[in-house]
Formats: structure tokens, sequence, C-alpha cells
């Protein structure tokens, strides 16, 4: 016997388990309007207090997924695979690793977000390119992922959205911080989409959702359970956001550092290392690779043979961009109007960095969005960012400020003053700081 939703809710509200087909029900409910955004908000709460159980996390997250369309990638001739980042700043890796992995032979049909708060968004980087298309049809998207390889897009209205709804509902009633419903909606879209893996990268530290290393991990062993749990070959790593990933915060700004690192003219190193792990750990799950050292060398041929800038660029030129955009990047990217470095007052090491307070200076720049309506300026930004452990002498830059006007580049200079902290030491931060990753076939 079916039960009514609000005796599902009741249920969990007293702490009791559902039954899968009661979370199925339930969603579904929400899904046709006969569950009420009322109904679904008291759902939400009552997971928030009661949490749920790794059976109960599968559920949610498999009736989320087929709230929607599930996309069929049976007609290419080759593994699908995706990543996803919980934010950070600087955090430019999915430009890098979707060409990579599609010139290793792994189709990439990415499914990113926009930035809000003090993390920036892929899809943000993306419309600094003219012209590019962020939503595609379905057809487009398709031929996009043929033909490229690889192509980098925002959510469709049709895939998982339940996940959509109820995130709109959790957003204004305070339960949004919950690891099982947080589970359900990153995994429910990569679920729709289609996989056959998926690599997280769940991020740590001063510039992190889950600043601790507990919570991170946390999180990174729900996600890697209920996926693998779903169906989904799924690992994940826990890597350091104590400091800007990138040298580049801003979308310009890091779509030209993504660039420059495709081409080869600068890598940034903490950069490199954290996309070329999470590169080598998609291409062991999908057997393209026999071990780590045959996957760095994969990667290492991609880029140094030009394979994965030129992914990057057709994939560019398919989605709407410039044919010419990786060989005339200050066409497209236009600076900023305000260009100026910002110079060390005192001596002293780089000590420690909010990296929040680098995201949230971004923002104040107008880099970024407090709310989702929110217009950004795509030229703004900080680049030739210093990190942990660098010497600082009187009047030496540690980073270039680019804003839209003189009042602004000053209040954004002193937030990333602000965020930086001078000492005689720096603390050294793993910057893979776990691995949790599925069992060899």
């Amino acid at each position: 016997m079916s039960l009514l939703p609000q005796e599902i809710i009741a249920k969990k509200r007293d702490g009791a388990p559902l039954a899968p087909d009661e979370i199925a029900q339930f969603i579904a409910g929400f899904a046709d309007g006969s569950v009420s955004p009322a109904q679904a908000a008291a759902f939400a709460m009552a997971i928030f207090f009661r949490d749920m159980t790794l059976p109960e996390r599968v559920a949610l997250t498999a009736a989320m997924r087929d709230s929607g369309t599930i996309l069929d990638w049976s007609h290419l001739n080759g593994p699908v695979a995706d990543k996803h980042s919980t934010g950070g700043v600087g955090d430019n890796v999915s430009l890098m690793l979707a060409p990579i992995l599609a010139a290793c032979g792994v189709y990439v049909p990415m499914i990113s977000g926009r930035g809000l708060g003090h993390t920036g968004g892929t899809l943000d980087k993306f419309d600094s390119i003219p012209g590019y298309s962020t939503a595609p049809d379905k057809a487009l998207f398709r031929q996009t992922v043929k033909a490229a390889g690889c192509a980098i897009i925002g959510q469709t209205d049709d895939l998982a959205p339940a996940d959509r709804m109820l995130y709109a509902i959790r957003d204004v009633t305070a339960t949004v911080e919950n690891v099982s419903l947080i589970t359900a909606s990153i995994l429910s879209k990569k679920l729709a989409a289609g996989l056959h893996a998926l690599i997280l990268d769940v991020k740590t530290g001063s510039g992190a959702f889950m600043p601790t290393l507990e919570k991170s991990r946390g999180l990174a062993e729900s996600l890697v359970s209920v996926a693998n749990g779903a169906g989904l070959r799924t690992g994940a790593l826990i890597t350091d956001m104590n400091e800007p990933l990138a040298s580049a915060a801003g979308n310009a700004l890091e779509m030209r550092n993504a660039v420059e690192f495709l081409i080869g003219t600068h890598r940034d190193p903490r950069l490199k290392a954290v996309t070329t792990e999470l590169c080598a750990s998609v291409l062991q799950m999908t057997e393209i690779a026999a071990s780590p050292e045959a996957a760095y060398t994969k990667i290492d041929e991609a880029l140094e043979s030009g394979a994965a800038l030129q992914r990057f660029a057709l994939m560019v030129a398919e989605l709407g961009g410039p044919y010419d955009f990786v060989e005339n990047v200050d066409r497209y990217l236009l600076p900023a109007p305000v260009i100026r470095d910002i110079r060390s007052e005192t001596e002293g090491v780089i000590s420690a960095i909010d990296t929040k307070g680098v995201g949230m200076a971004v923002v104040a720049l107008g880099g970024g969005r407090i709310r989702p309506t929110d217009k950004i300026d795509h030229r703004v930004g900080f680049d030739n960012l210093l990190g942990l452990g660098e010497t600082l002498v009187p009047d030496m830059p540690f980073a270039r400020i680019h804003a839209r006007d003189e009042a602004s580049a000053d209040e954004g200079e002193r937030r990333l003053r602000a965020a930086y902290l001078l000492g005689g030491t720096a603390p050294s931060h793993p910057l893979i700081a776990d691995r949790i990753l599925p069992e060899p076939r």
C-alpha cells in the first residue's frame, strides 16, 4: 500500500528509514505536481534533521535522475566520463581536463554550473568567449561531443528536473547544507548524463565549502558510495584549496590561463598536478590506461602534441565561438579598463591566504554573484597571484588587478591585501589530501 506524501514526510520526521519505492513515489509526485512545494520543503527539512542511510541516499539520487531524460551515448565508440568539483577559487581545471581526456579517447559531455558566492563557475568562464553557447539544443550538444570529444554546457531543462526544483526550495528554506541532499543533487545530474565513469574533486581548506578535511572526506565518501551504489563507477580526490589553484581568479583571466596551459606557454604547477591526477584517475577507471604511469604518458602526449588544444579549439567553434579563438585570444578576451600591480608594503613570507576572501574580492570587482540573477563582468579579477611560501620584499608585486574603474580597483585591492598574511614561514598543505577510488575491476 502506497503512503500519502504527508505520511512519507512524517515517517522521515520520526526517524524511520524510507523504502526506495516511497522515495521514488514522493520525488515523482513532486516532479508531476501532485506533491506540493510546501510538502517538498517539509521533506527536505525532515532529511536535514534526520539524515538518510546509504540505501536512502542511493534511492533519492536515482529518483531525481529518473525525473527527466537520461542521455544515451551508445552510438559513440569509446567510454564516456565527466568530472565534478565542489568549487573553489582559480579552479579552471575543467577547461583543460575535458579536452585532455578527449585527446586520450574519452568522450566528455560535461554538464557544468555557474558561480555563486565566492566560487567561480565554469559556464561563466565560457561566457567570456564571444558566441559560445552554454545552452545548445540536444542535437548540437551531441554533435559537438562526437566531433570534438567534449562539450561543456549548462544543465538542460529535461535533465534531472526534480533536482532543480528541489534545490530552489532548499535555497530558501535553509536546507542546503546536508550531505544527503548535496549528494543526491550533485549525482542525479551526473547519472542522468549517461556516464561510464565520474571523478570528483572535493575541495578542502580556506576556499572550500567544506573547510575541514573531516567534512570534505565525509562528503567525498558519501558521493563515491552513492554513485557506485547507483551503478556509476566513481572516484574522488580531496584537493587543497588553502590558496587559489591557478595564478588567476576571474572569468576571462582564468580562460586565458587555460589557453596558455593548453598551448604550453604557462602552466601553474599546482594546477597541472591536480589536472593530471584527475585525468589519470578517469583514464584508469575507463581502462584507457592500465596504470598511473601509462595514464601520465597519455596525458603528456595529449598536451605536448597539441591534440588537447585542438580538441578545445574545435569544441569552442562547434558551440558557436570563434574558429580562431586560441590563436587570437587577445582579440576576443577584452581587457578591463584598469589594470595595475598590487605591491607588497612590507617584507615577509606569504604564510596564509584567506582563499574565500580572494574569491569575494573577485565578486566585489563585479566578477561573481551574490544572487543567481546578478550580472557579471567577465573582464575583472586578478592574475599573477603569488602563493603560499613566496617571499615578498617592499614594492614587490604579488598580484595584478583587473577592474572596471578606479573605485572598484581600490576596493578589490583592499580586499586582496586583507586576504594575504605575511609571516616567517608558511604551513605545508598536501595538494592531494586523500584519494577515494573504486576497486580495480
